[in-house]
């Protein structure tokens, strides 16, 4: 299932799956990951990192992320 919304005004989109796989983060349900903000993109998980989100508040908004989703 593919989730859309917005968190503090950073973009994101993931796939989420009902069950934890050895490709998800932290062998969690999300599969693919992008947190976006003004048209940049700050973080990508596409079965493996791609790009891990390096300031405070894209670390921030990926750990919100996680907490909802994985």
């Amino acid at each position: 299932m593919w989730i859309k919304g917005t968190i503090d005004g950073y973009d994101f989109q993931i796939k989420r799956y009902d069950e934890g796989s050895e490709l998800g983060i932290d062998e969690g349900r999300i599969s693919k990951l992008e947190i976006w903000k003004n048209g940049e993109l700050l973080a990508q998980y596409d079965r493996g990192w791609v790009k891990k989100p390096r300031d405070a508040e894209a670390k921030a908004v990926y750990e919100e992320i996680l907490r909802q989703h994985n």
